[in-house]
């Protein structure tokens, strides 16, 4: 299932300890850095603001940047 989409971007939905495909793809975008994240390497994101990110640093770097406005 995760490769279905080869070369295109999935449309996910984050939910609490996983996350659904929504439209075929075999990669998201971190939020924060841009960078290409394949769907079988994906670990942070964010439910309440629905986004992926490469790394905990960048999830971490997120949420500051969030908090600070």
């Amino acid at each position: 299932m995760l490769m279905s989409g080869r070369g295109r971007e999935a449309r996910i939905r984050y939910l609490a300890g996983t996350f659904r495909v929504l439209s075929d793809g075999d990669h998201v975008r971190c939020a924060e850095t841009g960078a290409m994240i394949p769907l079988d390497e994906l670990r942070y994101w964010s439910v309440e603001r629905q986004e992926a990110y490469a790394d905990a640093a960048a999830s971490l770097r997120a949420a500051d940047r969030r908090q600070k406005g």
